[in-house]
């Protein structure tokens, strides 16, 4: 994506109580784990291998999906992983009200920060920020620094993280979690559905209202049977 933005969807007036409101959510973790790729296939449906070097900065789409019948106006951020420019990242944690983390499952080095990406998470993010971990592959050809980022989970012959590590994790933060594929589409829509109908769920809680966990959704969801089935 590099310095420009991706393009971004232009709504007209909106009936709904939300559809005007921006719910802040954000990309992070390492360079090169997919982030890009992801949002991506979730705003435009497809997969451009090799179009992206590495975000510079930080961008956004704006993008509208509907849950159980509401619309809800997610506001997503692609942010750089670079150490230099992690002082950027810092300044957009305090007004998200979400944030997936990726990691690279060919990288363990992507996975070790994990811990770190949550220390700056929990110093810099507001107290009930949803969180939600998501395990990606990211695949560099060696053509002179470019990018090709290729998101795919079930590729078992160059994982080095199993799914089982990422669960662990997860459930030691007490956050979701699930895999991805950029290039496929897996699990990349329910990602940002999960998000969107935690957030709703917030925006209109009442005392007597429906209950909803994310964790217990992203669970039930994941024991479906075209639910994270690997090739």
């Amino acid at each position: 994506m590099d310095q420009q933005r991706l393009d971004s969807y232009q709504w007209g007036p909106s009936r709904d109580f939300n559809e005007h409101v921006l719910h802040k959510t954000i990309l992070v973790g390492d360079s090169g784990v997919g982030k890009t790729s992801l949002l991506v296939q979730f705003d435009q449906g497809k997969f451009i291998p090799g179009s992206f070097s590495a975000t510079v900065g930080i961008g956004f789409t704006n993008k509208v999906v509907t849950v159980d019948g509401v619309r809800v106006k997610l506001q997503i951020w692609d942010t750089a992983g670079q150490e230099r420019f992690r002082s950027v990242t810092h300044a957009y944690y305090r007004d998200a009200q979400a944030l997936l983390l990726l990691y690279d499952i060919t990288n363990k080095s992507s996975f070790d920060n994990i811990r770190a990406w949550l220390t700056e998470i929990h110093e810099y993010a507001q107290r009930d920020v949803v969180i939600m971990l998501l395990g990606n592959k990211s695949h560099r050809p060696s053509a002179e620094g470019r990018q090709w980022l290729l998101l795919q989970a079930d590729v078992s012959n160059e994982r080095v993280i199993r799914s089982e590590d990422g669960e662990t994790l997860a459930r030691e933060y007490g956050v979701p979690f699930m895999e991805t594929s950029a290039k496929t589409g897996m699990n990349v829509e329910l990602a940002f559905l999960a998000i969107a109908k935690e957030l709703k769920y917030r925006a209109l809680w009442q005392p007597d209202g429906p209950h909803f966990q994310i964790r217990d959704f992203v669970e039930s969801q994941k024991k479906q049977p075209s639910c994270c089935s690997f090739l």
